[in-house]
């Protein structure tokens, strides 16, 4: 009966003209992307907004601030954003095969790796200012470096419930809770922020816990929104089953995080390479404005590696390979066609883009130096999340783990050393070394995409939903 399903809702897709097929599936990429886009810009705008408050405290707090959240806040992102995705495998592929039951359970398995995860995180926290020290940082700074860590220690806790809550929900198209409370989360971490900083004048002390505030509020809208009745479907409440078959979910998180946390941690590598380059001042300024437009265009790919991963598994578990296919066809070309205008605008602005920015003359002309870079950076970043995030729905996070560390990290890197320092072309030639990796990595995932048998994956997806679920009786006598 579940194959003859299956034939069913093909022929029926079959049927649709090219042109409403393109529609209704933009249609469902969006209901996904729309949301993931805008939680992601939200978000990165805390730290951001953040960082403005902390810098009306002093130089000293600001460079400190910068120091601690894009050496081991990220890194720890990097590990938590990872290793949550492995949740948008399990729960985009049961909720397509319509084996709701299980969805809430995994949600807590992930609710267990996550906090262990973080345990062991803390020690990078506890011990920032020593760990700056050991890397050479003015001792200053590293200390309120330090500072700043402890204080983002329940930052930290809160990414566990914020980014699995977020796969969960997104997994089965319920994103409007979501962007409802990113938005509310932003606005009362600005007004927080004024008025503990700049009004009552707290400092630092202020101005971590408006932002701790800011990440801590969705995570107890979206645990009441979930627990409440917002899920009737996918959640049945707590259940003794969160802790049972614990190690495939280790095993599957840790390839997840391998795989995006590398991924993360790449640009911040093309810093540090910098920073003893000719020039060193300029060049890390004008790159770290290059960086921090990537980093706002990445907040839009990382919302199509959502749509992706979500329209994947969900179609890999309803049955379809065909329309698996399709999906990655759509969200590629939507993702791609909104990269090559922003390749096209960061192209023709060239050094115009620096004066929102800086005055610096020489800066302004090393970023308009550098704007070919970043418009290339900007179309890969089109792509190269798009498959990531096919992978992610498919659940080959192992094979692309070892895809990133050959491409990245062994032909990006080393390239971009040989040609920046060796062939001494400077900031220009470690980027070029890195685009590269990244070419090199878009073009390995995107023959990985077009060579595998989707028939064959929508059998290993039915497979990991049957090994993972259970019969509605036991979940029931199990559910507390």
């Amino acid at each position: 009966m579940a194959e003859s399903g299956i034939e069913v809702v093909r022929s029926e897709e079959d049927e649709l003209p090219l042109i409403r097929r393109v529609w209704k599936e933009c249609l469902a990429m969006w209901v996904v992307a729309a949301p993931a886009i805008f939680t992601r810009v939200s978000t990165y705008g805390i730290n951001i907004s953040s960082q403005v408050f902390i810098g009306h405290i002093g130089s000293k707090e600001l460079a400190a601030f910068a120091l601690s959240f894009t050496v081991i806040m990220k890194f720890a992102n990097g590990i938590m954003f990872g290793m949550a995705s492995a949740l948008s495998t399990l729960c985009g592929q049961a909720y397509g095969a319509k084996r709701y039951g299980m969805m809430g359970v995994y949600l807590q398995r992930s609710w267990i790796v996550l906090f262990v995860t973080s345990c062991l995180l803390l020690p990078l926290f506890i011990f920032t200012a020593p760990i700056m020290k050991m890397l050479h940082q003015d001792d200053g700074i590293s200390d309120v470096a330090g500072i700043i860590s402890l204080w983002a220690i329940p930052v930290l806790f809160a990414f566990a419930l914020s980014f699995t809550f977020q796969t969960f929900l997104q997994s089965q198209s319920r994103n409007f809770v979501i962007s409802f409370l990113a938005a509310f989360a932003i606005a009362i971490h600005v007004l927080l922020s004024w008025l503990l900083t700049i009004k009552y004048k707290f400092g630092v002390p202020g101005a971590m816990i408006a932002t701790s505030l800011a990440f801590w509020l969705p995570n107890i809208g979206q645990f009441i929104f979930v627990t409440c009745g917002g899920c009737p479907k996918t959640w049945n409440g707590f259940s003794v089953l969160a802790f049972k078959d614990l190690w495939p979910v280790v095993k599957l998180s840790l390839s997840s995080g391998v795989m995006l946390c590398l991924e993360v941690w790449y640009n911040t590598v093309l810093i540090l390479l910098a920073g003893s380059v000719k020039d060193a001042e300029v060049q890390i300024d004008a790159l770290s404005i290059c960086i921090n437009i990537i980093g706002w265009e990445f907040m839009i790919a990382f919302g199509f590696l959502t749509a992706a991963s979500v329209r994947v598994s969900n179609e890999l578990g309803r049955g379809s390979a065909k329309a698996a296919k399709f999906s990655i066809v759509v969200t590629v070309a939507t993702s791609f066609t909104i990269g090559f205008l922003l390749f096209l605008f960061f192209l023709f602005l060239e050094e115009r883009l620096a004066y929102v920015y800086t005055t610096n003359q020489r800066v302004v002309a090393a970023v308009g130096d550098l704007s070919p870079y970043l418009a290339f950076s900007i179309l890969l970043n089109s792509v190269q999340p798009v498959l990531s995030g096919v992978a992610v729905g498919a659940g080959w996070q192992k094979i692309v783990a070892y895809v990133n560390i050959g491409c990245y990290y062994l032909i990006g890197i080393p390239g971009g050393v040989i040609l920046g320092r060796v062939l001494r072309m400077q900031v220009k030639g470690i980027w070029i070394g890195m685009l590269f990796g990244t070419l090199v990595q878009t073009i390995v995932l995107i023959i990985i995409t077009y060579k595998t048998d989707w028939d064959k994956q929508v059998l290993l997806a039915r497979r990991r939903v049957d090994r993972y679920s259970v019969d509605d009786d036991e979940e029931t006598a199990d559910t507390t």
